[in-house]
């Protein structure tokens, strides 16, 4: 079994979510994790995970949200991730790339969700982009004043420092449909190099889609292709990348159980 480590299945290209969950379990993608990005998302993705016992999922402000949720509170967020289907918080982190919210705020709130986190002993999902060296220094920084939390890169798609970094932090990496693309062979050489128990998959559904699909709405079942494809960057099996990975996640997120046969 394959499991989506993040998605976004209270988006409209996602809306028959019965018909998402059966093509994902035809590939092989038995659980899902759906991500919130904004105060807007919580009551949606809490249901989705309620309603489908393959469907976990998250609770956090995306760095391009983080402007008009600069009021969030860890009251507020400890509170949303009190429910039990939420197993991460996040997606957090900070964007440089677009900068759709001022650097500070991002920064800000990205130092709330760790503590947040931490309280509650959840992973935090991690969004950078254009942003490695300062990611990495709040990762060490609130480890060296904080202590110890989990975490994860989501859709890794930058430098082997920031994957490196995390790594020897405790942290994990996720994989997206970019590890396909023809011109990702930076990004195939710094997979190659994080250790296999630190590894995991994704799709960000409905973005991303892998080749050859590049191009369309993303959904789960195309977990499939990138697991394919980080097996033959690893030079192991795929069977074998579904068992990793899957193990990770449970490992990482481990609030969440299997989905009873």
């Amino acid at each position: 079994m394959l499991v989506d480590s993040h998605c976004h299945l209270n988006y409209p290209e996602l809306a028959d979510t019965a018909a998402v969950i059966a093509r994902a379990k035809a590939a092989g993608v038995g659980l899902m994790q759906t991500i919130s990005t904004k105060r807007g998302d919580f009551a949606a993705v809490k249901a989705l995970a309620e309603t489908y016992p393959e469907i976990y999922c998250s609770i956090g402000v995306h760095p391009h949200e983080a402007e008009p949720h600069e009021d969030i509170t860890e009251a507020e967020l400890l509170a949303a991730a009190a429910h039990p289907r939420v197993i991460g918080i996040g997606e957090t982190g900070l964007d440089f790339y677009y900068e759709h919210s001022p650097r500070g705020i991002q920064t800000e709130l990205f130092h709330r969700h760790i503590r947040v986190a931490r309280q509650l002993d959840l992973p935090v999902i991690v969004h950078s982009r254009a942003a490695d060296e300062e990611t990495v220094a709040i990762l060490k920084q609130e480890h060296e004043e904080g202590g110890p939390f989990r975490f994860l890169i989501h859709c890794f798609s930058s430098t082997s420092y920031l994957a490196e970094e995390s790594v020897k932090l405790g942290g994990y990496i996720s994989l997206s449909g970019i590890l396909t693309f023809k011109k990702a062979q930076a990004l195939r050489e710094a997979a190659a190099a994080v250790p296999l128990d630190r590894l995991l998959v994704e799709t960000d559904a409905p973005y991303l889609a892998p080749e050859p699909h590049r191009g369309q709405s993303a959904e789960p079942a195309y977990t499939a292709i990138t697991a394919l494809k980080l097996a033959k960057i690893k030079g192991v099996s795929a069977e074998v990348i579904a068992q990793v990975t899957t193990e990770n996640f449970f490992r990482l997120f481990s609030k969440a159980r299997p989905v009873a046969a």
